[in-house]
């Protein structure tokens, strides 16, 4: 685990049990809690924006835990509660009942039991829970910029910010469509010129898009980094049909490219399936892309994926295409190996729940009638069945490699 990382640890005890008696029954656990980048807190230190541990040292102590916790939530909401308890001193009974009581009221939370400091097991297991509270805090400080408004057609995928910052815990930005256009004004053709080249050089095909295809849409790339730079953005997601009606342009590459720079960008101004892409790239440290589900074969267990906004690199090779839909600017036609992936969908009216599946790329398609980059994917656990009878809505993240494990469990633990 990284020592660097800062958390705190709150030891609840009785009033009855002085000072040098809490450091005879837990100054192991303090030793080990300190050893691995935590520091002990108080009262004063509960509105702290670091994950908390929260350490039951003796029972009776349950109704002062759910006290620190109702002051803790007031600037903290939704931060799931983890307990430590050890053997002795009635530590567990006491955090079983505190727990009990926090899932009547539906709030999350589970114990971590150490048999002792030399317990492995609860040991492995509390070293997993304190990663996964790194990355709930690393999206509580990640801003989304919204340009524009979702796309109208996202009927299911436009959930207000709030509940967006509640469940998941980024802020969402708001961004004009004036700001971008404005950013494209600025922006010379000897700028991106080596951009342009680098575009040109790599592809196997050029086919519709022109020289003033390319400049232009490029350009929508530099304008995005712009507004990432001026609003001091993490991520982004643009209604990047409203390019296409007023300048002929697209996103397209513009989008694909800054996940390649490892800043996540969504299509169609979708919150949900940036967040995915989000939560994706900080858990695995993988480039995600976001894709239509095209069609699907229930007997097979098998369904095809398309978009135009591919991430070069994660491609084998590509061509440079028109847009699909609008026939315009720049789209990305790129082949992607055969190999194991993992298909992801958060959805529900509050963005509680999840579909999750792993499967295996076992072929490339290059259908006309299609957006430009298409892959078929045999799912091995998860059923494409779902897809029809229980949607969570249209775009799906697909990530390489098998992680569906892995993403489970931190939604288990701190979203569900």
């Amino acid at each position: 685990m990284n020592n660097t990382f800062r958390f705190g640890f709150y030891p609840i005890n009785s009033q009855f049990v002085k000072n040098e008696e809490i450091n005879k029954i837990a100054g192991g656990y303090f030793n080990y809690l300190e050893a691995i980048g935590g520091e002990q807190w108080n009262s004063s230190d509960i509105n702290k924006k670091n994950p908390i541990i929260y350490l039951m040292i003796t029972g009776g102590t349950e109704e002062q835990l759910l006290n620190i916790l109702k002051q803790r939530n007031q600037h903290n909401s939704n931060e799931p509660a983890i307990i430590l308890a050890f053997p002795t001193h009635n530590s567990l009974p006491a955090a079983l009942e505190a727990l009990a009581r926090l899932h009547q009221d539906n709030k999350k939370g589970q114990i971590i039991f150490l048999n002792g400091v030399n317990d492995k097991t609860g040991i492995r297991q509390l070293e997993e829970i304190l990663k996964d509270l790194e990355l709930y805090f690393s999206l509580k400080n990640t801003r989304i910029g919204l340009v524009g408004s979702p796309s109208d057609w996202l009927v299911a995928s436009s959930p207000k910010p709030t509940i967006l910052q509640n469940k998941w815990g980024p802020e969402v930005v708001d961004v004009s469509m004036s700001e971008i256009k404005r950013n494209l004004k600025s922006i010379t053709i000897n700028s991106i010129k080596t951009i342009i080249e680098s575009l040109v050089n790599n592809a196997v095909e050029i086919r519709e898009p022109s020289n003033s295809d390319l400049q232009e849409n490029v350009k929508v790339y530099i304008a995005l980094k712009k507004t990432l730079k001026q609003h001091k953005l993490d991520a982004i997601t643009v209604r990047c049909f409203d390019l296409i009606l007023e300048k002929k342009i697209t996103g397209c590459f513009a989008l694909a490219q800054l996940l390649d720079d490892k800043v996540i960008a969504g299509c169609e101004g979708d919150l949900v399936s940036t967040m995915g892409m989000i939560w994706c790239q900080k858990l695995l440290g993988v480039i995600p892309w976001m894709a239509n589900p095209a069609g699907l074969n229930i007997e097979n267990n098998t369904l095809w994926l398309a978009h135009c906004t591919v991430p070069r690199s994660i491609v084998k090779k590509y061509s440079l295409r028109s847009h699909f839909e609008s026939g315009l600017g720049v789209g990305i036609q790129g082949t992607i190996a055969n190999g194991p992936v993992t298909l992801l969908r958060i959805g529900g009216k509050q963005m509680e729940k999840i579909w999750l599946a792993e499967g295996n790329i076992i072929q490339t398609g290059k259908r006309e009638d299609l957006c430009r980059t298409q892959v078929e994917i045999k799912l091995s656990t998860g059923n494409v069945l779902d897809l029809l009878q229980k949607p969570l809505g249209n775009h799906i993240i697909l990530v390489q490699g098998h992680h569906q494990k892995l993403l489970f469990s931190w939604w288990k633990n701190m979203i569900e």
